[in-house]
């Protein structure tokens, strides 16, 4: 038997008087205390000190040495983690609590996982070599500069002259390759590698834009000889990269860039999924993606017989789309259901909800620019609401309120507000705040993915078009899963995904763009969407193994998972079950 160990937070409503506006009535403000003795049962770890000085240190690292691929920056986080990766040899792990003994298995699991990403860093800097030969010229002047050594002003000239010099000529023998005749010496490319070295020369060109500001002006001397031959480099660095996104990847001027991506093969995915404690294959995900997928469509078409339309779910759907709020109420949509939400909780005793959690978030409208790239709402402490602006085309509006309605809102409102990602960083931030190092996909969108599921066993969808509603997020959630791995695999490409989510999900077709280039575009992670359902998964089979064996009733065992705070689930599940642990630690969970 676990010891219950949730939040013990008791809050004491002070009639305090504050001022009615008009059109308010007065109202009582609470005044939130904390029982010390909450803080006090709280679980800890004699390792907590050692990973927060961990993280200060490689943090310290990396802002000292920030030039994007710089091999004294490598050269030093390599020293880094070995030093980490020794020092943790030395301990003495068996005389380490359990709390102790998962902090020094995921810290030596994100020394390796960083090991990993900086052979990788290598691989694709090496490869994007043919089409940067001038880039170690770039890292080296800024090294310098980070070394704090003198400047040779003559010198950093003749410098950026050469690096223009450089530029010009990797151009023309991109453009030489370009031709369907390229000979010896004529670089030929892919669309990948090119938007990957696209990018990588917009990052140059920042480090030598910094590189240059730190000496002009401040030292005559280096302005008289550098700031001309600078100004060339510079221009032609940016132009260059302009080049390589048009003339090599296909993007134009006033025109939504192509989806390329950058997918990383299978043993890649394999590495990642062994950081991740997931002793699954790729291929295997995907067959879970498809089984859930199958149930999600099964569901599907019992809903669309409640509302009429037989088994054609696809007309349950666009009903479900079209039943939308007028322009100017969504955020007051939202709000109602945020309240549902923590009512329904609160009712079933599922969770404790702190009550700062409950009063503190707020709602915000997304920009219109920012709905091009996601078409949905995002949550945590403060939820970003989209819906379509008055300077919208109109088709783009009503292609918005279609994916935005209210059935799709209820959806997924508690999955960003409660109990799902404020409530998770609400007490992320007190509760084990040093385990964020060991920040994964599968516990931060597992979490809010594992509370549809619930709430959906829990009866909360109350109409079939609630349902329908739900389940187009479930089945969203599962394709993700299938065209991210298939992408990644090379067995799916950017506008296969697309088609896919608008045949087979049901989506709008810009929001299904909208959805894949949010998947490719490179801020994510290659797991990242597959880790919402399978995350979701984990701590499914989790809950039922220890709600479901009557160890523990939901509201313990969601208050440890929230106070255990980020890690692989497999970890988390060897916490909460207190299973026996030894350095050379596995992943062998099947979930």
């Amino acid at each position: 038997m676990i010891p219950k160990t949730s939040l013990c937070l008791v809050a004491v409503v002070a009639c305090l008087s504050v001022p009615a506006g008009p059109g308010f009535a007065q109202a009582p403000v609470p005044s939130y205390v904390v029982d010390s003795r909450a803080l006090a049962s709280a679980s800890t770890s004699e390792l907590r000190t050692l990973v927060d000085r961990f993280t200060l240190d490689r943090e310290a690292i990396n802002r000292s040495w920030d030039t994007p691929y710089s091999p004294e920056r490598a050269v030093r986080l390599k020293a880094f983690l070995a030093g980490w990766r020794t020092q943790l040899g030395q301990m003495a792990f068996e005389k380490l609590s359990q709390d102790g003994k998962v902090d020094f298995l995921l810290l030596l699991n994100r020394i390796g996982r960083e090991e990993a990403r900086l052979a990788r860093d290598e691989k694709l800097l090496a490869e994007t070599a043919p089409l940067l030969p001038f880039a170690t010229r770039i890292i080296g002047l800024d090294d310098a500069r980070r070394r704090m050594g003198s400047i040779d002003a003559k010198a950093a000239a003749s410098s950026m002259a050469a690096l223009a010099g450089e530029i010009a000529r990797t151009r023309k023998s991109i453009e030489d390759g370009l031709g369907a005749d390229a000979g010896p010496g004529r670089v030929r490319t892919s669309r990948v590698i090119g938007l990957r070295s696209a990018q990588m020369a917009v990052r140059l060109e920042r480090a030598l834009t910094e590189w240059f500001s730190y000496y002009n002006g401040y030292d005559p001397l280096f302005t008289w000889w550098a700031a001309q031959p600078f100004k060339k480099a510079d221009d032609s660095l940016k132009a260059y990269a302009k080049f390589l996104r048009e003339s090599v990847v296909g993007a134009r001027d006033g025109e939504a860039d192509p989806i390329v991506g950058d997918p990383i093969g299978r043993d890649a995915l394999r590495a990642d999924l062994a950081f991740e404690m997931i002793p699954y294959s790729p291929d295997e995900l995907v067959a879970i993606g498809e089984r859930e997928f199958a149930w999600c469509e099964a569901e599907m078409k019992k809903a669309a017989r409640d509302m009429g339309f037989g088994d054609d779910w696809k007309a349950a759907l666009e009903k479900v789309k079209t039943l939308h709020v007028e322009p100017g109420r969504q955020s007051d949509l939202i709000r109602d259901q945020a309240l549902e939400a923590i009512a329904f909780l609160e009712k079933r005793d599922l969770v404790t909800i702190p009550p700062l959690a409950r009063d503190m978030w707020r709602i915000e409208m997304m920009s219109p620019a920012r709905q091009k790239v996601n078409p949905f709402f995002t949550g945590g402490e403060v939820i970003s609401v989209s819906f379509p602006t008055d300077g919208m085309e109109h088709e783009d509006k009503l292609m918005s309120l279609r994916g935005n309605n209210i059935h799709f809102a209820r959806a997924t409102v508690h999955h960003e507000l409660v109990p799902g990602h404020h409530l998770q960083g609400f007490m992320a931030d007190r509760y084990n705040p040093h385990r964020q190092l060991f920040s994964t996909p599968f516990y931060g969108e597992g979490w809010s993915l594992y509370w549809e599921m619930l709430l959906w066993d829990l009866g909360f969808p109350q109409s079939a078009e609630n349902r329908v509603g739900m389940l187009f997020w479930r089945m969203h959630r599962a394709a993700r899963i299938i065209f991210s791995l298939k992408f990644h695999l090379g067995q799916m490409t950017p506008q296969e995904c697309i088609d896919f989510l608008v045949d087979r999900v049901g989506h709008e077709r810009a929001n299904a763009t909208a959805e894949v280039r949010r998947s490719f575009n490179g801020s994510y992670p290659p797991l990242y969407q597959a880790a919402y359902m399978i995350g979701g998964l984990q701590l499914r089979a989790l809950s039922k193994e220890l709600v479901g064996s009557g160890r523990l009733t939901w509201r313990q065992f969601h208050d440890a998972v929230l106070q255990a705070n980020e890690m692989p689930i497999e970890m988390l599940r060897a916490l909460l079950t207190r299973q026996p642990l030894t350095p050379a630690f596995g992943s062998s969970w099947k979930f």
